[in-house]
């Protein structure tokens, strides 16, 4: 049996689906009541990551765990304690989504800092894990949404600075492929997508998916942190709007691992939302 943390999150509502259509056993846990999952093999529970024992009786049994990397709870996660109830429990495989920031921003107490304990509790663990670490999502770009539907408009700082963002299904799939096949014990994989976009191009990729202008207004830094101070911790805002506006040439570098990993390259943020434009129109 798998273990999926996150089971409705961007990566792990795909990585769910792609273990059931393998033929997988799966667990599907997240902090929020799940509705039953039709798709054979999936059973849905319902517990917290920064509440170890509430984990104990899903883990009981289990082979192998997806450890999401705690979203806006990351902060209070107990990973020691997660990795020492996983163990008890039967898991031999672990496959954490920690993040890029870890190597490219070690110091960040909310970035780097933070996720470098979660991984240092999975290496410490003496067990089989592998170490996922994307960077920026190409469903970031559903902060947009709302904009794009009323006004056809898209308002973000740093238009023209390029980053590699990377389909969360191209992520998803990676992780369905080290939760299940051999080769991938105590391996870090960075995670990107095949070229760097720039939040003008991505707009203007939405514009064409769903077949209507959507007009590009250049925010400045101070803008975009009042924005985002609506809905994201403090701490974190001032190291995301660093490496959106100065990002370290690591940062701006396309890994390898998706192709290498899945035989094909990684998808394109315009294959993103073409797949995905229903949600802006």
């Amino acid at each position: 049996m798998i273990v999926v943390t996150g089971a409705t999150g961007n990566v792990g509502r795909p990585l769910v689906q792609a273990l059931a259509a393998a033929g997988e056993e799966v667990t599907a846990v997240s902090r929020l009541t799940l509705d039953a999952d039709p798709s054979e093999g999936v059973r849905r529970r319902q517990a917290d990551l920064t509440d170890p024992e509430s984990l104990r009786p899903i883990f009981d049994g289990a082979d192998a765990l997806f450890l999401h990397d705690g979203g806006a709870s990351a902060s209070l996660l107990k990973p020691r304690d997660i990795v020492d109830v996983a163990k008890a429990g039967g898991v031999g495989r672990i496959v954490l989504l920690s993040s890029i920031g870890v190597a490219t921003r070690p110091h960040s107490a909310s970035h780097g800092a933070m996720m470098r304990s979660v991984e240092d509790a999975v290496r410490q663990a003496e067990m089989n894990w592998t170490i996922l670490r994307p960077g920026g999502f190409n469903s970031n770009a559903y902060a947009w949404v709302e904009s794009i539907r009323a006004q056809r408009t898209v308002a973000a700082p740093f238009g023209d600075v390029g980053l590699p963002t990377i389909d969360p299904a191209d992520i998803a799939e990676v992780a369905a492929a080290a939760l299940r096949e051999p080769g991938h014990r105590w391996q870090t994989y960075e995670l990107t997508g095949p070229a760097l976009t720039t939040p003008r191009q991505r707009a203007d990729a939405i514009a064409d998916a769903i077949g209507e202008p959507i007009r590009f207004i250049d925010q400045t830094r101070q803008e975009a942190r009042t924005q985002m101070l609506r809905f994201m911790p403090e701490a974190v805002i001032d190291t995301t709007l660093d490496a959106l506006g100065e990002p370290t040439l690591a940062e701006q570098g396309i890994s390898p691992w998706v192709e290498r990993n899945l035989g094909r390259p990684p998808r394109t943020f315009a294959d993103w939302a073409q797949a995905n434009a229903d949600a802006f129109r």
